[in-house]
């Protein structure tokens, strides 16, 4: 089956297709999604620009109405999403059972969020003069989404850009467009007039570099590599877009020698492997203090080979297949340079084979690591984890802020003191205590420090910081 592009309110065929492939079953294509051309992305831009003033004019009932019906469908049709999700990302069930599960909760909360659209009001220094705070809506807004989180991370990034009368146009990862296209198709079913929302798939080198260099997007929200994001900020800041940048991270997991090493252990089995360590937020440096060091990781190995590395889909499954094979590769890759630069490797790191053919790795877990090697300064994303040990807790903050990154960082202690200390003094936007660095709330902000992040925090209140611009009008009343 073929699936066009949404451009001004109609379903538009592109120039050519791309095959959606089941990362757990590569003989299993779920469908061809067309790739849109230049002029098509053009166009997309032309009709959010000319449906904005209208939108942008609505009511907060009415966009709250409509963003609320969204996220409604969503819920209803939570399990069909899932399978979706799981056959195209690799995510188990129950982990794409949960993202879909998100992206629904995101759109119901925008819909509260569209009827509170912060302001002020404040007296003058002047006499009978007042002084009105608003927030107005920004205009057209290109949004860019990756892969590992097809259709939660494409809904934190419409719900809110929609509920505070902006239009969109939303370019999804090339390797996974079904559940932009799927969410796209409730969008439009919902009843948002044509071109407030448009959807157009294909590379970013074509889809992207249009909307990132177009004077007519006044803000684009990126998530993605460092890399790109770099690229994205200085082509938009050269016609003054607002740009917000999420790009990854190399999150530090702390396991103090008072630590509950079962909370720890399993704290660091999910945060590093589970969606196969396909997170920004995934913890990949586990810095543990000496008198734990290894029974912490007796405990972790012990857990890791208990785990099922499977089809995404099958029962019984825990673990999922790497999403594509030139991410296959590029674990593998780093599985080599951690061995060459005299790393352990304790556990993992295999390609594996199963049933049907697919991108299966066996979890991999280092040891006897040092900060300064490669696989712990370089984002490898995927199910890759390296032990570094130290002496104290002096030593462990220090090692956890040694990285150009800084989105999640986390600890584990039974210490009140040295948990609050590290709250303050981690560099990361979120800290987590006695819980996995992956895993967070929608509506709270989301977003890091340092390389992680570029601009305003995503999701929750604070996303209205992005997707509006504050209006200070003064009024003499005579």
């Amino acid at each position: 089956m073929s699936y066009a592009n949404l451009i001004g309110g109609e379903w538009v065929h592109g120039p050519d297709a791309a095959p959606d492939i089941n990362p757990s079953d590569t003989n299993d294509v779920i469908g061809e999604y067309d790739r849109a051309s230049e002029a098509q992305v053009n166009d997309a831009i032309a009709a959010a620009r000319k449906a904005f003033p209208a939108w942008s004019r609505t009511t907060p009932q009415q966009r709250a109405d409509l963003l609320d019906k969204v996220g409604n469908e969503i819920m209803a049709r939570r399990e069909e999403l899932a399978d979706l999700l799981a056959r195209e990302e690799g995510k188990t069930l129950a982990e794409a059972a949960g993202e879909v599960g998100r992206a629904g909760q995101i759109f119901k909360f925008f819909a509260g969020e569209a009827l509170r659209v912060p302001g002020e009001r404040l007296p003058s220094i002047r006499p009978r003069i007042e002084v009105e705070i608003t927030r107005e809506p920004l205009g057209a807004v290109g949004l860019i989404t990756p892969w590992n989180f097809p259709i939660a991370i494409p809904s934190w990034k419409t719900a809110p850009a929609l509920a505070y009368g902006n239009c969109v146009v939303l370019k999804p990862a090339d390797l996974v467009p079904g559940c932009a296209w799927s969410l796209a198709d409730i969008i439009h079913r919902a009843g948002f007039p044509a071109g407030v929302f448009n959807l157009v798939m294909g590379r970013g080198s074509v889809v992207g570099e249009v909307l990132v260099s177009d004077a007519r997007v006044d803000a684009i929200s990126f998530t993605g590599s460092v890399a790109v994001g770099r690229g994205v900020l200085e082509k938009a800041s050269q016609h003054a877009a607002k740009v917000q940048l999420e790009m990854g991270g190399k999150n530090p997991l702390v396991v103090l020698a008072d630590a509950d090493l079962e909370v720890a252990a399993r704290a660091a089995l999910d945060g590093a492997y589970f969606q196969t360590g396909q997170r920004c937020t995934a913890s990949s440096r586990l810095i543990v203090e000496e008198p734990v060091h290894d029974r912490f990781i007796a405990a972790l190995a012990e857990a890791i080979q208990k785990q099922v590395v499977d089809d995404a889909r099958r029962k019984g499954t825990t673990i999922g297949p790497v999403v594509s094979q030139p991410q296959l590769e590029q674990d593998l890759r780093y599985i080599g340079i951690g061995q060459k630069e005299g790393a352990r490797l304790v556990i993992g790191g295999e390609r594996l084979n199963r049933e049907k053919p697919g991108y299966y790795m066996a979890p991999a877990l280092f040891t006897e690591t040092r900060n300064d090697m490669q696989i712990n300064r370089e984002e490898i994303f995927g199910p890759v984890a390296s032990v570094i040990r130290v002496r104290d807790y002096e030593e462990a903050l220090t090692i956890a802020n040694d990285t150009p990154f800084g989105l999640c960082a986390g600890i584990c202690t039974r210490s009140l003191k040295r948990a609050n200390h590290f709250r303050r003094n981690a560099e990361a936007g979120m800290v987590m205590v006695n819980l996995p660095t992956a895993g967070v709330d929608y509506h709270v902000p989301f977003g890091g420090r340092k390389g992680s992040s570029y601009g305003q925090r995503e999701q929750g209140r604070y996303a209205a910081e992005f997707y509006t611009i504050v209006k200070t009008a003064y009024v003499n009343a005579i």
